[in-house]
């Protein structure tokens, strides 16, 4: 008896250490508005918009602008993103401020004479730098959607920019420690106190990111076509980048239509391209859905087989088939269709792994076919994870979806002079060279080349859930291609094991690009034997998943917004009134 209570014993904490972080906190609860992103202080000047008679967009532009001042490793307005935007009438508008290539991009311009990509050169410095559409992004949904003034949604951002706020261990460390920061001179100053460095507790203070947001206020279009777009381009011209101040006044922002798809009855409304993220989950979705997974059990090894298998498809779409709409005909409508799925769910086998390199893809379509055949995909690329988002729900019923990113950690670690904020490295997320890999091990097309005026292909995925026709869920994260799965395991969570959206946020992750062939898995949050049947499957197991969701649900006996901000960081919180 003493041996079989220790073998229950252990066996109870075993299990323990799986959903431990899933069990370990509560949402927070609200009656009237929401705001989760990955710092208080960006959350709370959400909500204070609201207060003030604001709506969803609102809290959504005066949360972006803020998360400029407090995360500047991700937010940010020298960068861009996708806003996903649905109405309390049922409207839904997706806004695309995605970063794009300047005018004198080329396709070769990361490779040397021999035609080997030279990583650097897309990562690190002025070259790297993408045209901005933060600014012009965030200032036309507050136009068109917002019911405040611009003055009142960047009021929040000035004030800490001017008067600071304070730095807690994590970000003063990152700060200081970030070695490409400390090659640029004015990232030196900023972000690194000078060379002297950060220190928990310390008041970090902008005042040249405060000018500049007050000149955004003042007159919204200079960055795009006045003075401020000369200091830029001329600095960007000093540097050796390529951004002009014809690219800045080209730059456009686009309202594109959401891409939808259905999960067990519930409505999925996503990012379109070039984003791939919203095709991706839908497409995982629906092959998933033939599966009983809730009866495989939450964590199981069974369960995270099929959902990865059906990860290793989408995304092998993924790598051939998407990129900028405005430059390809995309098969978006092919991809999400529920018969193609159902072929491709044929091809699982829930006893064993399939090999990446030998999946067959289902010919079904014509146009797919006939796709693939045209533009061979010859190896593998990689994505940037430092990106954030942030979800926000008014007290009427308004819900916005954010994802914004300089790409890169602090972007290409260049920091536009006496303007005051870094700038992206975008151009990373183009194919450097179709078959080569860009920092995150993703395979691209010759879909996603660099070419002027491109914006790449992204893997953000702002998403909203409706069940039974209402407003359900929120959801979003950062990541890089780890965001598409990020979304689904919170989304799965929810749907298919009933957890709380706070339990979801908080569980233990896995993600499957299809290359390389592998699960990636978070450390010491999964069994030894979850893992051990994994392996026995044939699947290769490897380890150092992470990430942040920031996401909200409702629920709709009572109308609580439920805001869940990822146990992993130190600094993020829902925040509600």
């Amino acid at each position: 008896m003493k041996h079989r209570s220790r073998f229950v014993f252990l066996l109870v904490a075993l299990v323990a250490t799986t959903v431990s972080v899933a069990a370990g906190m509560q949402p927070e609860r609200a009656e009237n508005g929401m705001v989760a992103s990955v710092h208080v202080l960006a959350s709370q000047a959400g909500v204070d918009m609201m207060k003030a008679g604001g709506n969803a967009i609102d809290a959504a532009v005066a949360t972006g602008f803020a998360l400029a001042v407090v995360h500047p490793s991700a937010g940010n307005i020298g960068g861009g993103g996708f806003m996903l935007i649905r109405t309390q009438d049922g409207q839904t508008k997706f806004i695309d401020f995605r970063e794009k290539a300047p005018g004198k991009a080329t396709a070769t311009m990361y490779q040397d004479k021999d035609g080997n990509v030279v990583p650097s050169l897309s990562r690190l410095g002025y070259l790297a730098v993408g045209v901005p559409g933060s600014v012009k992004g965030l200032v036309h949904a507050q136009a068109h959607y917002g019911k405040l003034t611009l003055k009142q949604v960047m009021a929040p951002a000035i004030r800490l920019a001017r008067e600071g706020y304070v730095l807690d261990w994590s970000d003063a460390r990152q700060m200081s420690n970030d070695a490409g920061l400390a090659q640029f001179a004015d990232s030196k100053r900023i972000f690194q106190n000078g060379g002297k460095g950060w220190k928990q507790g310390d008041v970090f203070r902008q005042p040249d990111l405060a000018r500049t947001l007050e000149r955004i206020v003042a007159a919204p279009d200079d960055f795009y076509t006045g003075r401020m777009a000369r200091e830029l381009a001329e600095f960007m011209q000093r540097g050796g980048g390529l951004i002009t101040v014809d690219d800045l006044r080209n730059y456009d922002v686009k309202e594109r239509t959401p891409v939808r798809g259905t999960y067990r009855g519930l409505e999925v409304i996503s990012a379109p391209p070039p984003s791939s993220g919203g095709i991706a989950l839908i497409e995982t979705l629906n092959i998933l859905e033939g599966f009983d997974i809730a009866r495989a059990g939450f964590g199981s090894a069974e369960s995270i087989h099929l959902i990865s298998e059906s990860y290793r498809r989408a995304f092998y779409d993924r790598a051939q088939y998407l990129g900028d709409p405005e430059f390809s005909d995309l098969p978006v409508l092919e991809l999400a269709d529920k018969p193609y799925a159902v072929e491709w769910r044929k091809s699982i086998d829930p006893q064993r792994a399939s090999v990446s390199s030998r999946l067959e893809r289902p010919r079904v379509s014509k146009k797919l076919e006939q796709y693939a055949n045209d533009k061979p995909v010859k190896g593998a690329g990689k994505e940037p994870t430092q990106t954030t988002h942030y979800s926000v729900v008014d007290k009427d019923g308004n819900a916005v979806a954010v994802t914004t990113t300089l790409n890169g950690g602090y972007g290409s670690k260049v920091t536009a002079g006496p303007l005051g904020f870094l700038l992206n490295n975008e151009m990373d997320d183009f194919s450097s060279k179709p078959g080569a890999p860009n920092m995150f091990g993703l395979l691209q097309s010759e879909e996603n080349a660099v070419g002027p005026n491109k914006r790449p292909l992204s893997a953000m995925t702002p998403t909203i859930v409706l069940k039974d026709g209402k407003l359900w869920l929120v959801l979003g994260s950062p990541g890089g291609p780890t965001i598409i799965t990020t979304v689904a395991n919170i989304l799965i969570g929810v749907a298919d094991f009933g957890l709380d959206i706070q339990q979801a946020v908080n569980a233990p992750r896995f993600h499957h690009q299809w290359v390389p062939d592998r699960i990636i898995m978070e450390r010491n949050r999964f069994s030894p034997d979850t893992i051990r049947l994994l392996e026995q499957r044939g699947h290769a197991v490897s380890f150092g998943l992470g990430g942040d969701g920031e996401c909200i649900q409702i629920d709709l006996e009572t109308g609580l917004r439920l805001g869940a901000s990822d146990g992993r960081n130190d600094s993020g919180r829902a925040v509600g009134y």
